[in-house]
This record gives C-alpha cells, structure tokens and sequence, in this order.
C-alpha cells in the first residue's frame, strides 16, 4: 500500500505560527468568505434576506488617491498609497447603513497572515477596537460610505489584499477575493512620523520622484556622465522590487523596517552569495551576458531578474548603484547614487594603501594587494538612525557591489555620513570599511630583493579627492566631499583622525625626512586615435643639482586600478639644476596603445624617481575621450502620440567597430529597443530610427547606448517636454 509521504517542515518546533516570506500574488491562504464566532450560538432560522447587509462594490478611489500620494506615475492597476498618510475607500452596500451594522475592513499581506506580526490589519469604523491603522467614515451618501484609512508610520511595505467583513451575528462575513483592490503601501518621505521623512520638498522630488538620473565616471580631474534610467515607475518595477525581498525571504513582518530593507536590498542587489540581481564582472570577457557599460538603465536587468529568477549578467560599480537606486526610490526610499573619485580598496583594513616598487622604480604588480579606483559608485540612503545615539541619522552610505562581507553576505551600510566624517567607525554598519574608501593613506614603499619593504613617501590628500553627486534639478555635480571628511590637516581633520585611531583604525606613523625634491606628471586630454603627450617635471628646491634616475611605466587599466596591458617602460635619467625645474617628454603614438585597450580606455602613468638620499613618485590617470552619438526627436510631444527617435553615428577611427549594440530607452517614453550591427567600417554611417508613444508627460530623457566588441559606451541622449 502506497502511504504518500508527508511534507517536511524544518521550523515547526521552532516556531508557534509559520514564518511568512513572500509578498506574491496567488499564494497566499486568505480566510474563508464566512467565519463562525467560536463563541456564537447556532442560529434556529436564517436572517431575512433583506436585512441581510452586504457588500455590491469597492471603490479604491484612485483618481483621489494617486495625486495625494505622488503615487499616479506607478504604471500598475492597482492603487499604490505611502503609509502614514490617508488614502479613502467607497464601498457601496446593498441599502444604507443603520446605526446597528458593524463592519471592518482588513488588510492581509503574505500568505500567512497575522496580526501579532503586523501582516493582518483590522480597520473598524465605530467603537469596537481594531487594529494599529486608524480609520472614519468620511461621507455617507446613501448605499455608499467613503472611509478613510491610514496606515501607521512603521507599516510593513509591500502588497496588501483588501476585505470588508461585516458582521452578522454569528460570523463575519467578507468579500470575495479580488485582485483589483489589492493595493500597494509605501515608505513615505513626506511623513514626519515615518523614519525616511525628508524635510525639503525639492529633494524629495529628486530623491523620490525623479526615474531619471546621471552618475558620474572618468577621474577627479575629467569628469564624465553617463545618463541612468531609474524608471521605478515602468510596469512591472514595483513587483520586481518585491520579488527580490522575496528571494531574500526576508520576513513580511520586517519590511516596514528601514534598516533591514536597505541591507537585505543592499546584499540582494548582487549575486555574490545570495542569488542576487547582477553578476558582477570585471573582466574583458562578457560573452556570457551583456557588457556592464551597454545598459542604459535599471529595468530590463529588473523585469529579466523577476522573470526569470537568475542573476543578470553583467554589472559593475555604477549598475549594482543605478539599479539599487531604482530599487530603493520604488519603494518610496529617498536615495542617490554617489560617485568617490580616488577610491581605496584597502585589502586589509588598516587605513593604509600600500603600493610597492622594485627597485628600479617600476610598480611592483605581483606584490601590490591594495587598489585606487579611479572612481566607485554607490548609494546614499536618508533616513533615521533609531538603532545609534541621535545625530547620526539622515544620510547613510549604502552599496552593494560586493567588495567585502558584511554579517556573512557582500554589502556594505548603512554607515551614517556624520558618523564618518566625526570619525565614530565602531557605529553600525561598515562605517569602518567605507572611512577608508574615502580618508586612506598611500605609501609608497620598495621591496628589495629579500622582500623587505622600506616606505619613502606618504600622500594623505590623494584618496577620495572628490565625491559628487547630482545636483536638484539638473544634471550638475555637486560636490559633498565636505559632508565626508574636513579639510586635511585641518583641527577638526586630526580630531576626526584620533578618534579613528582611538578604534584601531591606524594611520601610518613613519616619520620620513622632508623631500627638496617633488614630481608631477601632466598629460592634456585627448580623443581615442589621437598621440599621447605625457610631461614628467622634476623639482629640486635644493641649492645644490640633482641627477635622478627615473622610470615611467604605463598601463592600460581597469577603473578599479587593476592593470589589463603593459604600455610602456620608459627609464631615463635626468640632472635637475639647483632650484629649478626640468622636464621630460615622452610621446605615445597611438598605434602603440589601440591594440592594448579592447574595451578599456583608461591610461595609467607612474613615475618613480631616485635620487642620492631621495626618492619620488606620481601618478597620473588619463580617460581617453570617444565621440557621442546624436539622438534627435521628431513628432508632436504629446502624451500617446506617435514620435519619433533617430540615431545617427559616423565611425571616426581608423579601424572598424565591430559586433556593436545599440540601444535606446526612456521612462515613460519608450521601452528599451536594440538595433545590431556586424561591423561599422572606418568613416562609415549608421542611422537608426523607431517609433514611441510617451505615457508619461513632463520632461523625459532618451537614452541611446552603443556597445562594441573594440570599444565601449558611445552615448548620447536627447530630453523633450511631453504635453498631458
């Protein structure tokens, strides 16, 4: 005889009810229609039917709604509201209402829903005690009564299934399930009592509202933009959102928790340990996906992400922080991407980035452990610290490209700004890790043929030169390098920098002779294709010469600072006049470095230089410049009116592209379209044209991103205002 086997369950002596982890639509086990009173007599006849009270219709008001939530740009059916804020309802009953009719509506969310863990929420509309949401009838106008509910400030987030249950003496009997009044409950940035409230009413549209953004690449010296596509209101962003807090399973009862849904966010944003969102990858080989530099925004990764439930590949610093970004203001989170020019990945943590050179002053690349990123994106959060002592609340680093472990899983924060720039690293989370992204020190040391390391130079201003972020209104930088650190070398600098030693957060104490002697390298911008000029000047501020034996090594890098091709090896020597200065010059022909770049266009120079009792080094990075595509608009602007978007480009170089992609993408314009092309042949034109209908009016940004097999990232974007 065949005994079916039953279904095992790991957690049923740990816990009294079960644990809900999912938000999804169609599996959840609601109540039934009629539910008995445990305690109710049998009833000897059945009530007359038309005294019967019963529900014919509910009304979840959403051209009320939308515009008092700042929720009517959510491209979904269903009614999206920010918790601690009323949102009304109409139900309409079969005949008015009597003094003696009692009923309530309930709020269900997850598929084991409870009222202990805030996941069932009663409603009642008289004296009878409800649940933590307050409600009122607002109006009565005959069979229909609009009510207003408001959720509590530390309403779970996510997506509620609606009830009315009226009361008929020996039960409750309620509504059928119906999805369209399901609604969705947001963090509320407008809402003092609610931990994301933010006070100025202009970041809150930048921080909330905006799906369009810029971030901000290349070096502290030349700085770039690339536009990003949030598009947190694009169909199917929300539940994406959702989806992922599934696979975190992470508790329904936590999702009102600021700070647990920023770092379940933050280690689900990539796939590292936990099945995440994006592959990372840094290599030059993206044949298994798509190159992190060819996205133009957050939603296709989102939407592939919920559809499919396999990580995405393939991102990098700026995707893992655009996407989080998207991630985070759907849910009503206000949040911006940051951009660290000079960013430490200090490998070991002692707020020291050591790198080390042979003695004949190239770079000692098999030795070197620690990297300078040219640039490291991530996310700022604003929101309140209850977990630390007051003052360090509002805003909060937060990323989730994985670089080290954080309670066992790659993410990092929130970390609050304040308590960075005062120095407080103990504080909950990872203030540690990201102080030294932005406060490290370089030593420079030489590593003789016995492996002893002998530290020469020590540069303290050069790590997190610049932090940007996108100005309100428009695609500026601002600089908040200020609201991380103070001045170096200032009072409040050497206060911020004791009290970090105070912690274990070691600066290095070599005391080093002061140098007469100094180098800087300067290398003008130029175009891909064009001569590299790069001038090395020595200083001697000595009274006597100086003869300086030198090298310049340059590389083809990675923006992480790794090196992916050797350039050049230049040694020389060269005798510096007593308080003067002397230069040399050296010239890179392009067909020396083409061939090296593949994807790259990163060029790295150091120059290390000896002299008697003297040594000295520089460092310089160069971003080679690349045309831009032109994106023109034709068409009446107007909100589900035919337009029109074209893409034209000329292949400038002297070599073909090859294997290219190009896209295009706009929230709430167009969804993203992608054109291939075999091979772009030297002076040869591409033009691309399609057709869109805007959704959304107001001013909107098309994006067009052209990827190829021998060079990356040509870009360009064109806005329009778009008429109601």
């Amino acid at each position: 005889m065949f005994v079916p086997k039953k279904k095992f369950n790991h957690q049923k002596g740990r816990y009294a009810e079960k644990v809900s982890t999912s938000n999804r639509v169609g599996l959840e086990e609601d109540f039934p229609e009629f539910d008995a009173f445990t305690d109710a007599p049998t009833a000897r006849a059945p009530t007359p039917a038309d005294a019967t009270l019963s529900v014919q219709k509910v009304d979840m008001c959403q051209q009320i709604n939308k515009p008092q939530h700042r929720t009517g740009a959510y491209t979904t059916p269903n009614l999206v509201v920010r918790r601690c804020q009323e949102f009304r309802v109409k139900v309409t009953f079969n005949r008015p209402l009597v003094q003696s009719d009692d009923f309530q509506l309930e709020f269900l969310i997850g598929d084991y829903p409870s009222p202990s863990r805030g996941s069932m929420v009663v409603v009642t509309f008289n004296s009878r005690v409800g649940g933590p949401w307050t409600g009122r009838i607002v109006d009565s106008q005959g069979v229909t009564v609009t009510l207003g509910i408001t959720p509590t400030a530390g309403a779970i987030v996510g997506r509620f299934r609606t009830y009315v249950a009226i009361v008929m003496g020996t039960g409750m009997q309620r509504t059928p399930r119906n999805a369209t009044t399901d609604l969705y409950v947001l963090f509320n940035a407008w809402c003092r009592d609610d931990d994301v409230f933010l006070p100025n009413e202009r970041e809150r549209n930048e921080y909330v509202l905006n799906d369009h953004g810029v971030m901000y690449q290349g070096s502290s010296e030349y700085v770039n933009f690339k536009d990003w596509v949030y598009g947190q209101f694009e169909r199917g962003i929300l539940d994406a959102c959702i989806y992922i807090l599934d696979a975190a399973k992470m508790p329904i009862g936590d999702r009102g928790d600021i700070i647990k849904m920023v770092r379940v966010g933050a280690a689900m944003i990539n796939s590292q340990d936990d099945n995440g969102v994006c592959v990372g990858n840094w290599s030059n080989d993206y044949s298994m996906g798509r190159s992190p530099t060819s996205w133009t925004g957050s939603v296709q990764i989102l939407l592939q992400y919920a559809q499919s439930g396999v990580p995405v590949s393939f991102a990098q610093c700026w995707v893992f922080a655009g996407v989080f970004n998207t991630f985070l203001r759907a849910l009503g989170i206000p949040a911006r991407t940051i951009t660290n020019f000079n960013s430490a990945h200090d490998s070991n943590g002692n707020l020291k980035t050591d790198l080390i050179f042979l003695p004949d002053g190239s770079p000692d690349t098999v030795n070197t452990r620690d990297s300078i990123w040219n640039y490291h994106c991530w996310n700022e959060v604003f929101m309140r610290r209850y977990d630390l002592p007051s003052g360090f609340g509002g805003w909060q680093a937060v990323d989730s490209t994985p670089q080290e472990t954080s309670d066992g899983y790659y993410r990092c924060g929130p970390a609050s700004i304040v308590g960075i720039k005062e120095g407080w690293i103990y504080h909950s989370y990872d203030a540690r890790f990201v102080f030294s992204e932005v406060n490290s020190d370089i030593i420079f040391s030489k590593r003789d043929r016995y492996g002893t390391l002998t530290p020469y130079r020590v540069e303290r201003d050069y790590i997190g030169k610049a932090i940007y972020t996108k100005s309100l209104g428009s695609n500026s930088p601002v600089n908040i390098t200020q609201k991380y650190k103070y001045p170096i070398g200032s009072a409040e600098d050497n206060r911020t920098m004791a009290r970090a030693d105070e912690y274990g957060l070691q600066r290095d104490q070599s005391e080093l002779p002061e140098n007469t002697l100094s180098v800087i390298i300067t290398a003008s911008q130029v175009n891909l294709g064009q001569d590299v000029i790069v001038q090395v000047d020595f200083n001697n501020q000595s009274n006597i010469p100086t003869t300086i034996k030198a090298n310049l090594t340059g590389s083809v890098i990675f923006y992480t600072g790794i090196r992916a091709n050797h350039l050049k090896n230049h040694n020389f020597t060269i005798t510096v006049p007593a308080n003067q200065r002397k230069s040399e010059i050296v010239k890179i022909p392009a067909d020396e470095y083409i061939h090296l770049l593949v994807t790259q266009r990163c060029l790295h120079f150091v120059v290390s230089g000896q002299a008697e009792d003297e040594a000295v080094t520089a460092i310089k990075v160069l971003m080679l410049q690349i045309p831009t595509l032109t994106l023109t608009l034709s068409g009446l602007p107007k909100v589900k009116q035919e337009m029109f978007a074209k893409v034209t480009f000329t292949n400038p170089f002297n070599f073909a592209l090859k294997a290219c992609s190009l896209s295009m993408e706009g929230a709430g314009v167009m969804h993203e379209k992608t054109h291939f092309y075999r091979v772009i042949e030297p002076q040869a034109s591409i033009s691309w044209k399609e057709s869109f209908n805007p959704q959304r009016a107001g001013k909107r940004c098309l994006v067009a991103v052209m990827d190829c097999s021998n060079l990356c990232e040509l870009r360009g974007v064109a806005s329009v205002d778009i008429t109601p």
